[in-house]
């Protein structure tokens, strides 16, 4: 009965975290490395924590009503994890618990002093550290005072914090247990935490150990600043030493106090330089044993560490696998596709498989491997101009890097620069019969793509996805196609410049592309309005979309009045743009088609918002002030000193950035074309495999890469807890901040705006489309879930295309990522909207309904009083 209830730290080991909960887990390990010394103690288990919640009256109750609360009501949230801590306390320990804890007391000594610690079996993983979300007690004295701090433990699960870091994190509150851990008291001369990785840059080689004097309660509490020492390679390679007013220590009859340190002591170091070396020395064999970096809590006593906890470092960003041991440098997909969501695993392998360039995974997220690029200075001048177009941030991270001279190798043979899709494009005329033979072309090649791939299943459906693949590559990689971009992109880059230079006019370009023709992702946005037009008049259909909840709808609203009509223009809309969704570069997420309720709320506010025929209107009056723009910037270049060559030149960039301009979007158009009739596929074969019992749900498929679902379809047997693996890792994978770059040490680096032409406390960014405008700021994360109103401005940490319905009706943009070709900064310049991207934390720093000034030609954002 006994061993039901207590075991000896040292019969723990990682296996056992149901048993004994993370941190006990974690402790038992510990003890069993060499060189590692812990404190003696026990745990009480998680069968204890049963029992004791069995005899809690109304608990199961109180645990239904807390499941059901919104964790955002802090609050409800409050009071309810009070009243079931209450009640757990309250619970008497029965006496054969009471005398297992006790017994085991008696092998250490009844009167000594104990720390007695919570465990919960949702603690220390490798995807949720929990730290700090329930209760330790220290200097805790005889058995009685004992009891009661296990109880308290016990109770600690339901803290406010603990409750609202697990509904965050998506777990139950049933599932998890606690076990307490009860260890000898150490009273150390100082301690502290080490983490074996930079927790700040996330830098692997870097090792950081935060000290204070006494007990280690100071440094967490607040209560002074800790001496910080960096270690590196053997060495203290920088630290700073804390003037540490106070302390806290042991009392003798338990408990503890805060003291005043010595004033001659204060600011001596807390350590010396060769106890943080040995400390970290420790620390890395620790690390090596638990397989990735550590956050460690130490003591430091008469004859050496003691170490009373270590966990993951649960908020590093993990580093993709290179392979071998040469420094790498990464550059994020993500920022450059305006989606720095997580993707699944199907959703990132098959961007992979149909990228032109090599990927590697991290966190959910994908990187292209430039350091050979970077490494010869030939290629790296070309490297860093193509990347610092899209977004300048990438640029100054990777100078960051340059800077330290011994990172990246010299290797003159690293080939040629340029942009990566394949260098500078031949001239090209300015023809638009080009934009329309190669929209057929792709056209034609989607067409065939559909009709071939519907008699393939099983394996040779895998088979010929991947004949598939190398088309679709082929398609993007088109000479033709890659011209008719880099001309579009090369004449707006020499319009800004020249015109400026000339004219002394910022961003000319900008209003010189509106209502460019052949943009697919613009026309999107005004054919939204169109089929506004169409529902506007019909009141019963208004009064049934306000009302959708499913996404089975179109059937139904096929009976109401008017909906027949209503739903064909929906479905001809779903057609064309059905294929397209927020985060579109994962396969996995739900197609506009598949989900078209997603854009019910856009669809009602372009009806409430504008007046019929807006579509037109807007598109005319784009393209008649490009016009003015147009004669305006060319007859006063005609008045200079070698005017007619100057506006002779700027007519033929201004003819070539109008055919070719609108083009930059359709290459994305045909990929998300694409990958829709790939996922139909995939789809069938998932549903396939649910019918064979292999998978309980078709969407457990999106969980496995191409390679791994194909492996499936052959052998029609699934690893269950692979799947259940990687639906954690992506949850805890939402939580982690991609970097824009990335190196192989871990370190990561997002840049920064070298820039002192704003005012102070403006939100600096980077100018993409030209004006200014000041308006009601809405700071939207999901597109389904936006409420605008005419003269908003649109604050939101991405947009890819599917964003763009949204834009037909705001006055102006803020996002935290994006460069000024990318597809939102395209489209507020083909609509004529200030906008500033790159703004780092925007969502943050901007609150919800505040008054803002977006200055789209300098690249700020004023929040105003």
């Amino acid at each position: 009965m006994i061993e039901q209830y207590v075991r000896d730290l040292r019969q723990v080991d990682p296996t056992w975290v149901a048993v004994v909960g993370g941190k006990g887990a974690h402790l038992g390990a510990l003890s069993r490395i060499d060189d590692v010394r812990v404190p003696d103690g026990f745990c009480v288990t998680t069968d204890a924590f049963r029992r004791i919640m069995t005899q809690a009256p109304s608990i199961d109750d109180q645990l239904d009503q807390l499941s059901r609360v919104d964790p955002d009501d802090r609050q409800a949230v409050r009071t309810l994890s009070e009243r079931i801590r209450r009640t757990i306390e309250e619970v008497v320990i029965p006496d054969d618990l009471a005398a297992a804890i006790t017994g085991a007391l008696a092998r250490f000594g009844e009167q000594a002093a104990y720390a007695v610690r919570s465990s919960a079996t949702a603690e220390d993983l490798p995807t949720a550290s929990f730290a700090g979300q329930q209760d330790t007690y220290l200097n805790v004295v005889g058995p009685a005072a004992i009891l009661q701090h296990v109880s308290r433990c016990w109770a600690s699960l339901f803290t406010e914090r603990a409750v609202i870091y697990r509904r965050r994190g998506g777990i139950d509150h049933r599932t998890v247990l606690m076990a307490v851990v009860v260890q000898r008291m150490v009273f150390p001369q100082a301690s502290g935490i080490l983490f074996t990785a930079d927790p700040v840059t996330g830098d692997r080689e870097v090792a950081t150990v935060d000290a204070g004097f006494g007990l280690g309660e100071a440094l967490v509490s607040g209560l002074v600043n800790p001496d910080v020492f960096r270690v590196r390679d053997g060495e203290v390679v920088a630290k700073a030493i804390a003037a540490k007013e106070r302390a806290v220590q042991a009392l003798p009859a338990g408990g503890t106090r805060e003291v005043a340190v010595d004033a001659r002591r204060q600011e001596q170091p807390a350590l010396t330089d060769a106890q943080a070396v040995s400390l970290v020395r420790l620390g890395r064999r620790i690390e090596a044993h638990f397989g990735g970096p550590q956050d460690i809590e130490w003591c430091l006593v008469d004859d050496g560490f003691r170490i009373v906890q270590s966990r993951p470092i649960t908020t590093l960003f993990p580093i993709p696998e290179a392979g071998d041991e040469e420094n790498h440098v990464y550059v994020s997909v993500g920022h450059g596709q305006m989606m720095t969501d997580p993707m699944k695993p199907l959703g990132y392998s098959m961007w992979q498989l149909t990228a032109m360039v090599p990927m590697h995974e991290a966190g959910g997220r994908l990187f292209v491997d430039v350091t050979r690029r970077l490494a010869s200075p030939a290629s790296r001048a070309g490297l860093l101009d193509a990347l610092g177009k899209a977004d300048p941030l990438v640029r100054d991270a990777l100078e960051t890097v340059l800077e330290r001279e011994d990172f990246v190798p010299s290797l003159p043979d690293a080939g040629p620069g340029g942009p990566p899709a394949g260098g500078a494009p031949t001239p090209i005329p300015t023809d638009p019969a080009i934009v329309t033979e190669l929209i057929e072309r792709s056209r034609v090649s989607i067409a065939a793509l559909e009709r071939d791939i519907r008699t393939k299943t099983g394996p040779e459906l895998f088979d010929f996805l991947l004949e598939a693949f190398e088309e679709h590559k082929r398609v993007l990689s088109d000479p033709l196609s890659i011209q008719a971009i880099m001309a579009g992109m090369e004449a707006t880059w020499w319009l800004n410049d020249k015109l400026q230079e000339w004219l002394g006019e910022k961003n000319a370009a900008d209003t010189l592309t509106l209502s460019a023709p052949d943009n697919v992702t613009s026309e999107m946005g005004l054919a939204l309005l169109d089929v506004a037009d169409v529902i506007r008049p019909l009141p019963e259909v208004l009064a049934f979309l306000r009302e959708v909840e499913g996404e089975d709808f179109l059937d139904e609203l096929a009976k109401v009045a008017g909906g027949s009509e209503a739903r064909d223009a929906i479905e001809a809309y779903l057609d064309r743009y059905g294929m397209r969704c927020a985060g579109e570069i994962d396969i996995t997420r739900p197609r506009w088609r598949e989900r078209p309720a997603t854009l019910v709320p856009v669809l009602l506010d372009n009806v409430r918002i504008f007046e019929p025929g807006a579509a037109e209107r807007r598109f005319e009056q784009g393209r008649l002030k490009a016009q003015k723009k147009e004669q305006d910037v060319l007859s006063r270049l005609r008045a200079l000193p070698d005017g007619d060559r100057k506006a002779d030149e700027t007519q033929r960039m201004i003819e070539r950035v109008r055919t070719f301009i609108g083009y930059r979007e359709y290459p994305k158009y045909g990929i998300i074309s694409r990958y829709f009739v790939y996922k139909q596929a995939l789809l069938k074969e998932a549903e396939r495999l649910v019918r064979a019992g292999v998978l309980p749900e078709r969407e457990d498929s999106f969980y496995l890469t191409f390679q791994e679902l194909r492996d499936v379809v052959r052998a029609n047997r699934v690893d269950d807890r692979l799947i259940q693996q990687r639906k954690e890792a992506f949850r805890s994978y939402h939580e982690l901040t991609p970097p824009r770059v990335l190196t192989s040490d871990g370190e990561a680096l997002n840049g920064a705006y070298r820039r002192e032409d704003a005012p102070v406390g403006a939100l600096i960014g980077v100018p993409v489309s030209a004006g200014t405008v000041e308006g009601r700021a809405r700071v939207v994360l999901d597109m389904a879930e936006a409420d605008l109103e005419a003269g908003d401005i649109l604050v939101t940490t991405f947009t890819d295309p599917s964003w763009s319905p949204l834009f037909v009706g705001i006055a102006g943009l803020v996002t935290e990522v994006g460069g000024l070709m990318t597809h939102g900064a395209v489209i507020a310049r083909e609509y004529g909207l200030p906008a500033v991207v790159g703004v780092d934390r925007a969502t943050s720093l901007i609150r919800d309904g505040q008054r803002i000034r977006v200055h789209g030609t300098d690249g700020y954002v004023e929040i105003l009083p």
